[in-house]
């Protein structure tokens, strides 16, 4: 088993996790329990946070969320993508809470990582981004020209989006394989997870894969144990829904999982937040890569161009969502591995 190594710590919740391909480090932190003085940093040396692009777009808040435009500024920030065309991609579901949207504010924000400004924003119409829907993470096409985010929220779907017209469609949307398993418990610390009310995290499509050749992209419910495939050529508006469905493919039972990364080898690598532990499926089964009890809640994964790979820990099962008298900001960190 490879061996953990902590790169950062953070006094509030993160997520995201992008390194870009000269190794620039940037992570995000979600509106979820608290109101975050920064959406999205840039980690430099010695651990510094920088809002990233700048103090304005980072500088939105709850008790004056009508005095900003929602579209112009990071409202509840869930992952970033860094393109291999200088760009950083922001997915931005716009729920603060990770309830209801806020009006015009579930968007993708491209940065250009050259000159560190923001050179595109794409929003969505309300027949893709339901209320009710969340935005969680994104993968890309080989010539940059498509996004494919997961819906993890109520409806779930792969949201496809062309990056050249603006234009989205909901795919596999209330598809089994984008759905919440309904006989999955999710456990953490040898117990099942649950809410003050007896509810327990309930979350569709959610980590998401593509392989090097962007031809195959995977994905998982978190609550579920199902992986899942399917031919991008499939994800076209072109092909007819129907057709779309019976090209999913099942691959095999995982564990629960919250995100999901295909490294420069070809081999897929699951969050294991049950275990505290970062998998590997291969031919069919998934094996313990790194495992400590300090990764709480795996979450994001980003290989940089070290090799390593870098994985945040945003330990879900410690906010007050699961720990009634817990603080609003949660610790968490930011931790690397060298795969096998």
């Amino acid at each position: 088993m490879t061996t953990l190594t902590r790169v950062a710590d953070f006094e509030h919740q993160v997520t995201g996790v992008t390194v870009t391909p000269d190794g620039r480090i940037f992570v995000n932190f979600p509106r979820w329990t608290e109101d975050t003085p920064v959406s999205v940093a840039e980690l430099l040396p010695g651990g510094t946070l920088k809002p990233y692009p700048d103090e304005a777009w980072n500088s939105w808040r709850n008790e004056t969320a009508f005095d900003k435009p929602a579209n112009e500024h990071f409202v509840c920030v869930q992952a970033m993508v860094a393109d291999t065309r200088g760009g950083l991609w922001v997915i931005d579901p716009g729920a603060p809470g990770n309830e209801r949207i806020f009006p015009g504010a579930p968007k993708l924000v491209r940065i250009d990582l050259a000159s560190d400004r923001v050179v595109q924003v794409v929003s969505f119409p309300e027949d893709v981004v339901k209320q009710g829907t969340y935005l969680n993470d994104m993968r890309l096409s080989a010539d940059g020209r498509t996004g494919y985010i997961t819906d993890s929220g109520a409806e779930g779907a792969i949201i496809v989006v062309d990056f050249e017209t603006g234009d989205s469609f909901r795919a596999l949307s209330g598809h089994p394989s984008t759905q919440v398993e309904q006989d999955v418990i999710v456990e953490v610390d040898g117990a099942p997870l649950r809410r003050p009310d007896g509810r327990q995290p309930m979350f569709s499509s959610d980590g998401i894969a593509i392989s090097n050749d962007c031809k195959t992209l995977y994905w998982q419910a978190l609550t579920g144990r199902t992986l899942y495939c399917i031919d991008t050529a499939m994800l076209d508006r072109s092909v007819s829904e129907k057709d779309r469905q019976a090209a999913v493919k099942k691959l095999g039972t995982t564990h629960v999982s919250d995100g999901l990364l295909i490294d420069t080898k070809g081999d897929l690598y699951l969050t294991s937040p049950g275990d505290n532990a970062v998998t590997c499926f291969r031919d069919g089964r998934v094996q313990i890569v790194v495992q400590d009890p300090e990764l709480r809640w795996p979450d994001t994964m980003s290989q940089g161009p070290d090799g390593k790979i870098y994985v945040t820990a945003s330990h879900i099962q410690d906010t007050y969502w699961f720990k009634p008298g817990a603080p609003a900001a949660v610790r968490t960190a930011l931790f690397c591995f060298t795969p096998d």
